[in-house]
Protein backbone atom coordinates (compact mmCIF):
# COMPACT_ATOMS: atom_id res chain seq x y z
CA UNK A 1 0.00 0.00 0.00
CA UNK A 2 2.77 2.60 0.78
CA UNK A 3 3.69 2.66 -2.70
CA UNK A 4 0.39 3.18 -4.30
CA UNK A 5 0.09 6.38 -1.49
CA UNK A 6 3.35 7.71 -2.43
CA UNK A 7 2.11 7.67 -6.00
CA UNK A 8 -1.01 9.35 -5.25
CA UNK A 9 0.59 12.04 -3.18
CA UNK A 10 3.10 13.01 -6.16
CA UNK A 11 -0.37 13.05 -8.24
CA UNK A 12 -1.56 15.14 -5.72
CA UNK A 13 1.69 17.77 -5.26
CA UNK A 14 1.32 17.80 -9.36
CA UNK A 15 -1.75 18.59 -10.00
CA UNK A 16 -2.35 21.06 -6.83
CA UNK A 17 -2.61 24.38 -8.82
CA UNK A 18 -4.58 23.31 -11.48
CA UNK A 19 -7.33 22.39 -8.86
CA UNK A 20 -7.33 25.48 -6.45
CA UNK A 21 -11.01 26.01 -5.86
CA UNK A 22 -12.62 28.88 -7.53
CA UNK A 23 -8.89 29.85 -8.82
CA UNK A 24 -8.37 29.78 -12.44
CA UNK A 25 -5.32 27.25 -13.75
CA UNK A 26 -2.17 28.47 -11.90
CA UNK A 27 -0.13 28.65 -15.55
CA UNK A 28 -2.81 31.68 -16.30
CA UNK A 29 -0.56 34.99 -16.25
CA UNK A 30 -2.66 38.09 -14.80
CA UNK A 31 -3.86 40.17 -17.58
CA UNK A 32 -1.41 42.81 -19.24
CA UNK A 33 -2.40 46.91 -18.56
CA UNK A 34 -3.46 48.78 -21.52
CA UNK A 35 -1.06 50.60 -22.57
CA UNK A 36 -0.41 54.03 -20.52
CA UNK A 37 -0.85 57.71 -21.51
CA UNK A 38 1.61 60.70 -21.29
CA UNK A 39 0.44 62.02 -18.31
CA UNK A 40 -0.01 58.76 -15.96
CA UNK A 41 3.78 58.20 -16.66
CA UNK A 42 4.28 62.09 -15.63
CA UNK A 43 1.93 61.37 -12.68
CA UNK A 44 4.15 58.29 -11.84
CA UNK A 45 7.23 60.14 -12.06
CA UNK A 46 6.63 62.59 -9.83
CA UNK A 47 5.55 60.29 -6.81
CA UNK A 48 8.72 58.37 -7.48
CA UNK A 49 10.67 61.59 -6.99
CA UNK A 50 8.59 62.26 -3.99
CA UNK A 51 9.49 59.24 -2.31
CA UNK A 52 13.42 59.79 -2.77
CA UNK A 53 12.81 63.02 -1.38
CA UNK A 54 11.74 61.26 1.88
CA UNK A 55 14.01 58.52 1.76
CA UNK A 56 16.98 60.32 1.39
CA UNK A 57 19.62 60.62 3.87
CA UNK A 58 21.39 63.33 5.53
CA UNK A 59 24.53 63.40 3.95
CA UNK A 60 23.09 62.92 0.45
CA UNK A 61 23.15 59.44 -0.13
CA UNK A 62 20.10 56.91 -0.16
CA UNK A 63 20.18 53.15 1.20
CA UNK A 64 22.16 52.18 4.72
CA UNK A 65 22.78 48.32 5.92
CA UNK A 66 19.68 48.24 8.00
CA UNK A 67 16.26 46.29 7.69
CA UNK A 68 18.04 42.92 8.23
CA UNK A 69 16.42 39.74 7.04
CA UNK A 70 16.92 36.12 8.04
CA UNK A 71 18.74 35.44 5.13
CA UNK A 72 20.96 38.66 4.04
CA UNK A 73 23.50 39.14 0.97
CA UNK A 74 27.07 38.49 2.32
CA UNK A 75 28.31 41.84 2.43
CA UNK A 76 32.33 41.74 4.53
CA UNK A 77 32.22 45.01 6.38
CA UNK A 78 32.61 47.89 6.03
CA UNK A 79 33.26 47.94 2.13
CA UNK A 80 30.65 45.99 0.59
CA UNK A 81 28.31 48.34 2.12
CA UNK A 82 30.22 51.85 0.74
CA UNK A 83 29.63 49.66 -2.35
CA UNK A 84 25.88 49.47 -2.26
CA UNK A 85 25.66 52.94 -0.93
CA UNK A 86 27.09 54.15 -4.00
CA UNK A 87 25.41 51.87 -6.41
CA UNK A 88 21.92 52.98 -4.78
CA UNK A 89 22.66 56.42 -4.48
CA UNK A 90 23.95 56.83 -8.07
CA UNK A 91 21.41 55.16 -9.40
CA UNK A 92 18.51 57.33 -6.88
CA UNK A 93 20.44 60.51 -8.37
CA UNK A 94 20.17 59.46 -12.10
CA UNK A 95 16.34 58.71 -11.65
CA UNK A 96 16.03 61.99 -9.77
CA UNK A 97 18.17 64.40 -12.83
CA UNK A 98 16.28 62.15 -15.43
CA UNK A 99 12.55 63.16 -13.79
CA UNK A 100 13.46 66.88 -15.12
CA UNK A 101 11.69 68.00 -11.74
CA UNK A 102 11.61 71.78 -11.43
CA UNK A 103 10.85 71.75 -7.70
CA UNK A 104 13.47 73.32 -5.45
CA UNK A 105 13.46 70.37 -3.13
CA UNK A 106 14.19 68.42 -6.07
CA UNK A 107 17.47 70.70 -6.74
CA UNK A 108 18.56 70.74 -3.73
CA UNK A 109 18.39 66.72 -3.14
CA UNK A 110 20.21 66.45 -6.70
CA UNK A 111 23.31 68.79 -5.50
CA UNK A 112 23.02 67.34 -1.89
CA UNK A 113 23.42 63.55 -3.79
CA UNK A 114 25.78 65.19 -6.71
CA UNK A 115 28.36 66.20 -3.33
CA UNK A 116 28.46 62.86 -1.31
CA UNK A 117 28.76 61.42 -4.55
CA UNK A 118 31.87 63.72 -5.19
CA UNK A 119 33.01 63.18 -2.09
CA UNK A 120 32.00 59.51 -0.34
CA UNK A 121 31.93 57.51 -3.98
CA UNK A 122 35.94 57.93 -4.31
CA UNK A 123 36.78 56.01 -1.71
CA UNK A 124 35.25 53.38 -2.88
CA UNK A 125 37.64 50.01 -3.14
CA UNK A 126 36.81 46.52 -3.11
CA UNK A 127 36.14 45.35 0.61
CA UNK A 128 38.14 41.95 0.79
CA UNK A 129 39.62 39.18 -1.43
CA UNK A 130 36.04 37.89 -1.50
CA UNK A 131 34.25 40.30 -3.26
CA UNK A 132 34.11 43.06 -5.93
CA UNK A 133 30.73 44.66 -5.39
CA UNK A 134 32.70 47.82 -5.67
CA UNK A 135 32.58 47.40 -9.36
CA UNK A 136 28.62 47.83 -9.67
CA UNK A 137 29.35 50.91 -7.76
CA UNK A 138 32.30 52.48 -10.63
CA UNK A 139 29.93 51.59 -13.13
CA UNK A 140 26.90 53.57 -11.78
CA UNK A 141 29.03 55.96 -10.38
CA UNK A 142 30.08 56.87 -14.31
CA UNK A 143 26.10 56.67 -15.39
CA UNK A 144 25.64 59.31 -12.29
CA UNK A 145 28.96 61.32 -13.50
CA UNK A 146 27.55 61.91 -17.28
CA UNK A 147 24.37 63.41 -16.11
CA UNK A 148 25.46 65.85 -13.57
CA UNK A 149 28.52 66.85 -16.59
CA UNK A 150 25.78 67.55 -18.74
CA UNK A 151 24.02 70.28 -16.42
CA UNK A 152 27.18 71.27 -14.62
CA UNK A 153 29.39 74.60 -15.13
CA UNK A 154 32.70 75.22 -16.51
CA UNK A 155 34.29 74.15 -12.50
CA UNK A 156 31.85 71.29 -11.99
CA UNK A 157 32.75 69.86 -15.33
CA UNK A 158 36.22 69.77 -14.47
CA UNK A 159 35.73 68.21 -11.07
CA UNK A 160 33.25 65.46 -12.37
CA UNK A 161 35.81 64.72 -15.24
CA UNK A 162 38.21 64.36 -12.73
CA UNK A 163 36.31 62.02 -10.86
CA UNK A 164 34.82 59.89 -13.67
CA UNK A 165 38.59 59.48 -14.90
CA UNK A 166 39.03 57.57 -11.26
CA UNK A 167 36.19 55.21 -11.61
CA UNK A 168 37.67 54.48 -15.33
CA UNK A 169 40.82 53.50 -13.46
CA UNK A 170 39.07 51.49 -11.07
CA UNK A 171 37.19 49.41 -14.05
CA UNK A 172 40.47 48.89 -15.15
CA UNK A 173 42.25 47.59 -12.03
CA UNK A 174 39.10 45.13 -11.20
CA UNK A 175 38.79 43.64 -14.52
CA UNK A 176 39.18 39.79 -14.11
CA UNK A 177 42.18 37.94 -15.39
CA UNK A 178 39.65 36.47 -18.13
CA UNK A 179 38.05 40.10 -19.19
CA UNK A 180 34.98 41.17 -17.83
CA UNK A 181 34.10 41.92 -14.07
CA UNK A 182 32.38 39.78 -11.14
CA UNK A 183 31.48 40.39 -7.99
CA UNK A 184 32.63 37.78 -5.93
CA UNK A 185 35.93 35.95 -6.05
CA UNK A 186 36.19 32.44 -3.99
CA UNK A 187 38.60 31.10 -5.16
CA UNK A 188 42.23 32.51 -5.99
CA UNK A 189 42.36 35.79 -3.54
CA UNK A 190 44.90 37.27 -6.26
CA UNK A 191 44.83 41.14 -6.71
CA UNK A 192 43.37 41.40 -9.64
CA UNK A 193 40.27 39.73 -9.53
CA UNK A 194 40.15 35.65 -10.36
CA UNK A 195 36.37 35.03 -9.66
CA UNK A 196 33.35 34.58 -11.74
CA UNK A 197 32.67 37.05 -13.80
CA UNK A 198 29.05 37.58 -15.23
CA UNK A 199 27.35 39.04 -18.47
CA UNK A 200 25.25 41.01 -17.03
CA UNK A 201 28.08 42.93 -14.51
CA UNK A 202 30.21 43.08 -18.09
CA UNK A 203 27.75 44.61 -19.87
CA UNK A 204 26.99 47.32 -17.12
CA UNK A 205 30.34 47.80 -16.87
CA UNK A 206 30.95 48.43 -20.93
CA UNK A 207 27.60 50.85 -21.35
CA UNK A 208 29.16 52.90 -18.30
CA UNK A 209 32.28 53.17 -20.40
CA UNK A 210 31.11 53.98 -23.14
CA UNK A 211 28.83 56.63 -22.05
CA UNK A 212 31.51 58.33 -20.10
CA UNK A 213 33.24 58.60 -23.51
CA UNK A 214 30.22 59.79 -25.50
CA UNK A 215 29.40 62.72 -22.83
CA UNK A 216 32.99 63.33 -21.27
CA UNK A 217 35.35 61.57 -23.90
CA UNK A 218 37.02 60.27 -21.61
CA UNK A 219 38.46 56.87 -23.68
CA UNK A 220 38.69 53.82 -21.49
CA UNK A 221 41.61 51.82 -21.61
CA UNK A 222 41.83 50.18 -24.78
CA UNK A 223 42.83 46.82 -23.78
CA UNK A 224 40.36 46.33 -21.03
CA UNK A 225 37.44 47.39 -23.96
CA UNK A 226 38.86 44.71 -26.13
CA UNK A 227 38.98 42.06 -23.70
CA UNK A 228 35.67 42.65 -22.00
CA UNK A 229 34.11 42.66 -25.76
CA UNK A 230 35.89 39.13 -26.43
CA UNK A 231 34.71 37.96 -22.98
CA UNK A 232 31.07 38.95 -23.19
CA UNK A 233 31.22 37.53 -27.05
CA UNK A 234 31.74 34.27 -25.36
CA UNK A 235 28.86 34.07 -23.56
CA UNK A 236 26.61 34.83 -26.18
CA UNK A 237 24.33 31.64 -27.53
CA UNK A 238 22.88 31.96 -31.58
CA UNK A 239 19.57 33.23 -30.65
CA UNK A 240 21.57 36.54 -28.79
CA UNK A 241 20.65 34.87 -25.24
CA UNK A 242 24.18 35.22 -22.70
CA UNK A 243 24.44 32.90 -20.17
CA UNK A 244 25.00 33.71 -16.31
CA UNK A 245 28.63 33.39 -16.39
CA UNK A 246 32.11 32.27 -17.78
CA UNK A 247 31.43 28.33 -16.30
CA UNK A 248 27.95 28.63 -18.27
CA UNK A 249 29.10 28.52 -21.56
CA UNK A 250 29.30 24.65 -21.26
CA UNK A 251 25.62 24.78 -20.48
CA UNK A 252 23.71 26.71 -22.27
CA UNK A 253 20.34 24.90 -22.21
CA UNK A 254 20.34 24.89 -18.80
CA UNK A 255 16.66 26.80 -17.64
CA UNK A 256 18.82 29.95 -16.41
CA UNK A 257 20.91 30.18 -20.04
CA UNK A 258 17.78 29.98 -22.16
CA UNK A 259 15.53 33.23 -22.70
CA UNK A 260 13.12 32.71 -19.97
CA UNK A 261 16.18 32.80 -17.56
CA UNK A 262 18.23 35.58 -19.46
CA UNK A 263 15.66 37.93 -19.82
CA UNK A 264 16.60 40.18 -17.20
CA UNK A 265 20.36 39.88 -18.56
CA UNK A 266 20.07 39.90 -22.23
CA UNK A 267 18.75 43.52 -23.00
CA UNK A 268 22.18 45.12 -21.53
CA UNK A 269 24.15 42.65 -22.83
CA UNK A 270 23.02 43.39 -26.42
CA UNK A 271 23.48 46.78 -25.85
CA UNK A 272 26.91 46.59 -24.91
CA UNK A 273 27.96 44.96 -28.03
CA UNK A 274 25.84 47.55 -30.29
CA UNK A 275 27.49 50.30 -28.55
CA UNK A 276 30.62 49.24 -28.95
CA UNK A 277 29.74 48.34 -32.88
CA UNK A 278 29.81 44.87 -32.95
CA UNK A 279 27.96 44.25 -36.55
CA UNK A 280 25.91 40.77 -35.01
CA UNK A 281 23.77 42.79 -32.64
CA UNK A 282 21.54 44.12 -35.92
CA UNK A 283 18.93 46.37 -35.29
CA UNK A 284 16.81 42.91 -36.13
CA UNK A 285 18.42 41.10 -33.63
CA UNK A 286 17.27 44.51 -30.81
CA UNK A 287 13.79 44.36 -32.02
CA UNK A 288 13.68 40.46 -31.38
CA UNK A 289 14.63 40.84 -28.00
CA UNK A 290 12.18 44.06 -27.51
CA UNK A 291 9.44 41.96 -28.35
CA UNK A 292 10.61 39.23 -26.59
CA UNK A 293 10.69 41.57 -23.48
CA UNK A 294 7.23 41.61 -23.44
CA UNK A 295 6.19 37.97 -24.14
CA UNK A 296 8.66 36.49 -21.09
CA UNK A 297 8.42 39.61 -18.82
CA UNK A 298 6.38 37.45 -16.28
CA UNK A 299 9.51 35.33 -16.01
CA UNK A 300 10.98 38.34 -14.04
CA UNK A 301 7.66 38.93 -12.50
CA UNK A 302 6.84 35.52 -10.70
CA UNK A 303 10.51 36.48 -9.00
CA UNK A 304 10.00 39.94 -8.14
CA UNK A 305 9.95 40.41 -4.44
CA UNK A 306 11.21 36.62 -3.64
CA UNK A 307 13.54 36.92 -0.85
CA UNK A 308 16.16 34.52 -1.85
CA UNK A 309 18.12 34.79 -4.76
CA UNK A 310 17.49 32.63 -8.10
CA UNK A 311 14.96 30.75 -5.71
CA UNK A 312 12.24 31.62 -8.81
CA UNK A 313 11.60 29.61 -12.15
CA UNK A 314 14.88 29.14 -14.26
CA UNK A 315 17.05 30.25 -11.61
CA UNK A 316 16.01 34.12 -11.63
CA UNK A 317 16.60 36.32 -9.28
CA UNK A 318 14.31 39.32 -7.72
CA UNK A 319 16.48 41.80 -8.21
CA UNK A 320 16.95 41.27 -11.84
CA UNK A 321 13.57 42.72 -12.56
CA UNK A 322 14.14 46.35 -12.28
CA UNK A 323 17.47 45.85 -13.63
CA UNK A 324 16.31 44.43 -17.16
CA UNK A 325 13.69 46.64 -17.30
CA UNK A 326 15.95 49.54 -17.51
CA UNK A 327 18.10 47.78 -19.76
CA UNK A 328 15.32 47.44 -22.01
CA UNK A 329 15.55 51.04 -23.07
CA UNK A 330 19.12 51.13 -23.70
CA UNK A 331 18.76 48.52 -26.04
CA UNK A 332 15.44 50.07 -27.26
CA UNK A 333 17.75 53.24 -28.38
CA UNK A 334 19.31 51.93 -31.00
CA UNK A 335 16.02 51.21 -32.74
CA UNK A 336 14.09 53.85 -34.94
CA UNK A 337 11.60 56.50 -33.11
CA UNK A 338 8.71 54.55 -34.15
CA UNK A 339 9.36 51.27 -32.57
CA UNK A 340 10.65 52.94 -29.64
CA UNK A 341 7.38 55.04 -30.05
CA UNK A 342 5.56 51.42 -30.01
CA UNK A 343 6.91 49.99 -27.08
CA UNK A 344 7.24 52.77 -24.52
CA UNK A 345 3.47 53.05 -23.56
CA UNK A 346 3.37 49.34 -22.80
CA UNK A 347 6.54 49.37 -20.72
CA UNK A 348 5.28 52.21 -18.87
CA UNK A 349 2.34 50.32 -17.97
CA UNK A 350 3.89 47.53 -16.92
CA UNK A 351 5.41 49.79 -14.67
CA UNK A 352 3.24 51.87 -13.13
CA UNK A 353 1.42 48.41 -12.39
CA UNK A 354 4.10 47.66 -9.75
CA UNK A 355 4.51 51.20 -7.93
CA UNK A 356 4.17 50.89 -4.61
CA UNK A 357 1.63 53.02 -2.32
CA UNK A 358 4.79 54.79 -0.94
CA UNK A 359 5.50 56.09 -4.73
CA UNK A 360 8.70 53.43 -4.95
CA UNK A 361 9.43 50.66 -6.90
CA UNK A 362 11.43 47.50 -5.41
CA UNK A 363 12.31 43.99 -6.30
CA UNK A 364 14.38 42.44 -3.88
CA UNK A 365 14.83 42.84 0.11
CA UNK A 366 18.47 44.01 0.03
CA UNK A 367 19.18 45.70 3.70
CA UNK A 368 17.59 49.40 3.14
CA UNK A 369 19.07 49.60 -0.46
CA UNK A 370 16.12 48.19 -2.46
CA UNK A 371 13.43 50.71 -2.47
CA UNK A 372 16.22 53.55 -3.43
CA UNK A 373 17.73 51.79 -6.29
CA UNK A 374 14.47 50.18 -7.88
CA UNK A 375 13.24 53.98 -7.79
CA UNK A 376 16.00 54.91 -9.36
CA UNK A 377 15.73 52.16 -11.99
CA UNK A 378 12.14 52.96 -12.51
CA UNK A 379 12.37 56.95 -12.63
CA UNK A 380 14.93 56.58 -15.74
CA UNK A 381 13.20 54.16 -17.86
CA UNK A 382 9.82 56.33 -17.56
CA UNK A 383 12.02 58.76 -18.35
CA UNK A 384 12.73 57.09 -21.59
CA UNK A 385 9.01 56.68 -22.06
CA UNK A 386 8.07 59.65 -21.27
CA UNK A 387 10.20 61.55 -23.54
CA UNK A 388 9.66 59.40 -27.03
CA UNK A 389 5.58 59.04 -26.23
CA UNK A 390 3.69 61.45 -28.02
CA UNK A 391 0.12 62.61 -25.96
CA UNK A 392 -1.95 60.13 -27.95
CA UNK A 393 0.35 57.31 -28.13
CA UNK A 394 -1.82 55.40 -25.36
CA UNK A 395 -3.71 54.67 -28.84
CA UNK A 396 -1.03 52.83 -30.62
Amino acid sequence: MKPIRRTLAFMLWICAPLVAVGAEPASVPAPRPPPATRAQVVDGIRRGVDYLLRSQNKDGSWGGPTRTKDLNIYAPLPGAHLAFRTGTSALALCGMMDSADTRPEAAGSVTRATNWLETEACKLRRADQTTTYNVWGHAYALHASCRIYQHADAAGKERITAFARQQLDLLRRYEDINGGWSYLDFDFYTQRPSGLPTSFTTATALLAMHQAKEVMGLAPDEKTVTSSLAFLRRQRTPDSCYVYADPHRLRPAKPINRAEGSVGRSQACNAALRAFGDPAITDAVLDTWTKRFFELEKWLDVARKRPIPHESFCKVAGYFYYYGVYYFTESARFLPMEKQMEFAPRLAAILLSHQEKDGSWWDYPLYDYHQAYGTGFALMTLAWCRDVMNDDSSAR
